[in-house]
């Protein structure tokens, strides 16, 4: 199939009321769209946990029924009679009003022992299904609708695509800057809803701007009709393009997250980079040349390539982030920029959405679920940019020579040799300078090689190659889950094991088959290692821990104790139980019961009764929201004995939680008192940040008795609940 060329703009004239109602239609739509997608996770996490088993699922529930919409938006617009369109669709929109307000299905409930997956695309078809593949459907459908309303440039109704975009990446930035800061979650569904039904009387509006055109408007979009279909050849070349910077920019927010901890917004920056790029991609107006946009994505994609290395240490994280954001941004213009380029004429443009959203979400299937299977570190981000690199051969010219082949090779081993021996052989680190030498040699190399794609996807292999080979670490132990990298390995006389940026504990050496001393957080002058030491702590039956780490704790366990382990991620209890890795667990609890899977729900579905409870699920850089409201602390309060203790250790880097649990505490009756730990230096052990919580006043002074324990006082702030919760206040650079 041919590429459809640039269809002049119409400068004056055509129907306004067209051009203006179907604007602010498809801009309302996509808003909506893209709102209810966290609002209605929001909803019902509580309910289903926050594995990131559940939230794949539940994008790749989005990312299906988006393909569906899409897919009855073809079949309506194609095979059913135009003056019935309308109403079918108003059907539709009225069928969705049934599912409003939004909310999990009546009698849903989570079961532990049934499979979690299709229990999640359950819930969320079940309560939110119907109106996300009606709005899934507007984009594709009211440009299909737009060829015969009359209006300005109707003949290429592309340029709505831009409107919808806008009304996404607004809709993405305004759910957490704005509303969920302000606003509960059933406040925000309310809203939402008022806005479904405005849309369905915008979208009635534009409908009738088609039905009462005249004959003309209608004979000439059969014409267009008339053109021939796209081939699957081209069908598969938009999915391929469409798979790149889909791909590129869920590799990048994976990288960025692993390297600097889950920031709110991190993977908000990203998605919007890409999403910003549809809005400059499929405009009429080129904001560069062709020329000058293919020259800045072949430097970008070598500046994605050099920072996808494993020498780039995570000290260097906030560098990678800023250089990151414009390459991905770069890139992503270029392949949509190909795309509406090789749009098809208006007639087929429910074909030409499909085949991008079905690109699009196979990035995400490989991104999410491949990945995570295939590799056992994050090595599709060279996968992504290799590929990036395949995309120039559909844009220029394919031929090799001997000088290009040098250039590739040479380019790429000098990168690779000047990360991977350069600072070995001259004493140093891997600093700034060096790093940006290496970025900027390399991505010279490339543009050098603008004229020969082949060899620059060569190069990308080639150093690709040769760093997964020539530098990796010796780890005793690497793989892969849902929730990130995992690796062993030992430094300075310690085995540490690594879980993204959280270290997840660490032994001795030297301990190794012995019964360990506990390290890091866990040593045995920290606070919690003082609370299981005391009487108290002696003297109780039945212990329990959120968050196993290496299972350092449990060598406080004193003879006739029940200790009982929660854990998300099943990977964790692996690494802490095999003995050859860690002697934590297998020497001190080797009888001990680990329960996998969200801790929330699974304490809700036992009735153990605990003396001491330990929630260590908050040090990580991220923090599982649905564990810190007023509900989940209600929930650990009926799970430990009337003069029980709830432990929470709230190190972390970015988050400071102790005033969100200060207010729950005096919400609930409940007292509690806050120590903060800083040892004489690291060999010692980890500086670490505890808060206390218990339902007995007599517990609390005796925990007031020792000066190292100070009371922690609520400053009157919001309750976090499952309805409102604001993480972005718990932020030390906001809370400080």
């Amino acid at each position: 199939m041919s590429i459809a060329e640039p269809i002049p703009v119409k400068k004056s004239g055509g129907n306004l009321l067209a051009a203006i109602s179907f604007t602010v239609t498809i801009f309302l739509s996509a808003t909506l769209l893209f709102f209810v997608q966290p609002l209605f996770a929001k909803m019902v996490l509580p309910q289903i946990g926050g594995a990131p088993a559940v939230w794949t699922t539940a994008m790749l529930f989005f990312q299906l029924v988006l393909i569906a919409g899409y897919v009855y938006a073809h079949l309506l617009t194609r095979y059913v009679p135009h003056r019935l369109q309308l109403p079918v669709h108003v059907a539709f929109w009225a069928a969705s009003l049934a599912f409003l307000p939004l909310a999990a299905a009546e009698g849903w409930s989570y079961d532990a022992n049934a499979n979690t997956t299709w229990q999640t695309l359950e819930l969320f078809a079940l309560g939110v299904g119907v109106p996300f593949a009606l709005l899934s459907a507007n984009a594709p459908l009211l440009q299909a609708w737009y060829v015969r309303s009359g209006g300005p440039s109707a003949e290429d109704p592309y340029f709505l695509y831009g409107a919808s975009n806008i009304g996404s990446l607004l809709a993405l930035l305004s759910f957490p800057l704005l509303a969920e800061p302000n606003l509960g979650a059933e406040q925000i569904g309310t809203i939402w809803a008022g806005a479904f039904v405005v849309f369905g009387a915008l979208m009635i509006l534009s409908g009738l701007q088609t039905s009462s055109r005249s004959s003309a408007t209608a004979e000439a979009a059969e014409a267009v009709k008339a053109t021939a279909a796209p081939n699957l050849r081209e069908v598969g070349t938009w999915m391929f393009i469409a798979f790149v910077p889909s791909s590129l920019m869920l590799t990048i927010t994976t990288k960025v997250s692993a390297d600097l901890g889950a920031l709110p917004l991190i993977w908000v920056i990203p998605l919007a980079l890409y999403i910003l790029s549809f809005v400059v991609a499929f405009s009429n107006r080129q904001i560069v040349s062709p020329a000058t946009l293919r020259l800045g994505a072949i430097v970008s994609i070598g500046i994605c390539a050099i920072l996808m290395s494993g020498s780039v240490i995570s000290q260097h994280a906030p560098i990678s982030a800023l250089l990151f954001a414009p390459a991905l941004f770069i890139v992503a213009v270029q392949a949509h920029r190909t795309l509406y380029n090789r749009r098809p004429d208006a007639a087929h443009l429910t074909v030409f959405y499909i085949s991008m959203s079905v690109g699009g979400a196979l990035g995400g299937v490989f991104n999410s679920i491949l990945a995570p299977a295939l590799f056992s570190g994050i090595y599709e981000g060279y996968v992504t940019v290799v590929l990036a690199g395949v995309l120039l051969c559909l844009m220029g010219k394919t031929r090799m020579t001997p000088r290009a082949l040098a250039i590739a090779l040479l380019s790429a081993t000098t990168a690779f040799l000047a990360f991977d021996m350069l600072p070995d052989l001259l004493g140093i680190k891997l600093n700034v300078t060096l790093l940006f030498a290496v970025i900027i040699g390399f991505a010279l190399s490339l543009a050098v090689l603008n004229k020969h794609p082949v060899a620059i996807v060569l190069a990308l292999a080639t150093y690709a190659i040769l760093d997964l080979t020539g530098a990796a670490e010796d780890h005793l132990f690497r793989d892969r889950s849902f929730f990130g990298a995992h690796k062993v390995y030992d430094a300075h006389g310690k085995r540490l094991y690594v879980n993204g940026t959280t270290i997840h504990g660490s032994q001795r050496v030297s301990e190794q088959g012995t019964r360990p001393t506990p390290l890091a957080y866990y040593h045995p002058g920290s606070p919690m290692a003082q609370i299981i030491k005391s009487d108290f702590g002696k003297a109780a039956e039945r212990v329990g821990v959120v968050g196993l780490g290496v299972g350092a704790l449990a060598c406080y366990a004193h003879p006739g104790q029940t200790w009982d382990f929660y854990e998300i991620d099943e990977m964790v209890d692996r690494v802490a139980r095999n003995p050859d890795l860690f002697s934590y667990m297998s020497e001190c609890a080797p009888d001990s019961k680990t329960h996998l899977g969200d801790a929330r729900i699974v304490l809700g579905q036992q009735d153990f009764t605990f003396d001491i409870l330990y929630l260590d699920a908050y040090s990580s850089d991220s923090i599982p929201m649905h564990l810190l409201t007023r509900e989940a602390i209600e929930l650990y309060r009926a799970r430990i004995t009337s003069d029980g203790v709830l432990v929470f250790h709230i190190s972390n880097r970015y988050y400071d939680i102790a005033k969100p649990l200060a207010r729950l505490a005096e919400n609930l009756n409940m007292y509690t008192a806050l120590q903060i730990e800083i040892p004489e230096n690291l060999e010692a052990g980890y500086p670490s940040n505890v808060v206390v919580l218990t339902p007995d006043k007599a517990r609390f002074d005796a925990f007031l008795s020792n000066e190292r324990w100070q009371a922690l006082p609520s400053d009157g702030g919001p309750i976090w609940t499952d309805d409102f919760a604001n993480p972005l206040s718990a932020l030390r650079m906001f809370s400080d």
